[in-house]
């Protein structure tokens, strides 16, 4: 579970530093506060939040390639930003199982997202999860 609170705080992150330009130290520190994380999950957290930050363009590029019809800046913020977290994690972080990442990036969603945002997220996640294997 306290995976499930890191992979949470760093989507928190993202969504901050999409929405109002945060910085993403600030927010972290600020995050991490309001969260008791051990310091592994602490770690693992700010891992996804610099994987993205670092790979931005290459993973906004990907999740956009895979979301027909529907430009990045169209999507909710909230599945926009699981994604972007899910992805980091996907293809940028060593020893990452691509299905937990997307199992916690759905179960994610149904506490912050609308109806449909697990079934998008998913058939997104799982496309970028099939790029990486090719």
């Amino acid at each position: 579970m306290s995976r499930r609170k890191a992979r949470e705080l760093a989507f928190k992150v993202i969504f901050q530093v999409d929405q109002v330009n945060a910085d993403p130290r600030t927010a972290f520190a600020y995050l991490l506060e309001e969260n008791n994380l051990a310091e592994s999950e602490s770690e693992f957290s700010w891992s996804l939040v610099e994987s993205y930050l670092q790979n931005q363009p290459t993973i906004d590029q990907l999740i956009s390639t895979y979301a027909n019809d529907w430009s990045i800046d169209r999507m909710s913020s909230v599945d926009r930003n699981l994604m972007r977290v899910a992805s980091a994690e996907i293809l940028f972080l060593e020893g990452s199982q691509a299905a937990v990442a997307i199992d916690e990036a759905i179960e994610i969603s149904k506490k912050y997202g609308e109806d449909n945002s697990a079934a998008f997220i998913n058939a997104i996640l799982d496309k970028i999860n099939h790029h990486r294997e090719s």
